[in-house]
């Protein structure tokens, strides 16, 4: 993991009376994800929980520029094993219900999911979201590059 490399997967994880958005303001004018709190018991975001160090989580925090756009909060999630633990999760503080992610972007969290075997039906709302081609053709391409890389 290029922005926590000491993060280690714990879990996939459901976090309940939330709603996976795309609506938080970001400084290239697109939008990108939130988990927004609904009070809704049916509303659930699915992801992946990660132990890391203590450095790694403050450099996280400098790298989403925490406090400017994003909060923290501590949260309860259930792990597939159905325990419940408390994690930290970034939430967006400055939204636009208007706002549609960039292509590479949705990309980046659809293959994210997948990678992770999250649910199928759960992928599918994902790959439903409208999404907008980047008008800076560089960095899509700088985006997708890393999946070149990879391969």
């Amino acid at each position: 993991m290029e922005r926590a490399p000491s993060a280690t997967f714990l879990s996939i994880a459901t976090l309940t009376e939330h709603k996976l958005q795309f609506h938080k303001k970001s400084k290239d004018g697109s939008g990108k994800c939130d988990a927004e709190h609904t009070s809704n018991r049916n509303d659930c975001v699915i992801g992946v929980v990660f132990a890391m160090s203590a450095s790694d989580k403050k450099e996280l925090d400098r790298k989403e520029v925490l406090g400017f756009g994003y909060k923290e909060k501590t949260v309860t999630v259930t792990l597939e094993n159905g325990d419940q633990i408390e994690a930290a999760i970034y939430y967006a503080t400055a939204t636009d219900s208007a706002l549609n992610p960039y292509s590479w972007y949705k990309e980046h969290v659809l293959r994210g999911a997948r990678e992770n075997n999250l649910p199928h039906d759960y992928i599918s709302i994902i790959e439903n979201i409208a999404s907008l081609p980047d008008p800076n053709m560089d960095r899509h391409e700088q985006e997708l590059g890393i999946y070149i890389q990879q391969q």
